[in-house]
């Protein structure tokens, strides 16, 4: 199962549910529930922590963190 961890640079996913069910609460607060959109902005130099776009909030959060959440990748199909 993906993770936001996994998102590379611009890569968006859309949440489907969390590895454990004991996710901070302010992050619940910002949007993080299943069937909202994430977007991987930046990665910090050591890789943690990185940056996402939580369906139009920019939150930076732990790799940890990251890796609880698990998502559906959607994959962008450019128009010829």
């Amino acid at each position: 199962m993906a993770t936001v961890a996994d998102l590379a640079y611009g890569q968006k996913g859309i949440i489907k549910d969390f590895s454990e069910h004991i996710l901070p609460i302010k992050l619940l607060e910002l949007g993080c529930l299943p069937g909202n959109s994430v977007e991987l902005v930046q990665v910090a130099p050591l890789k943690d922590p990185i940056y996402i776009n939580l369906s139009g909030s920019h939150i930076a959060i732990r790799r940890s963190l990251a890796q609880l959440i698990e998502l559906d990748i959607v994959e962008d199909n450019p128009s010829l």
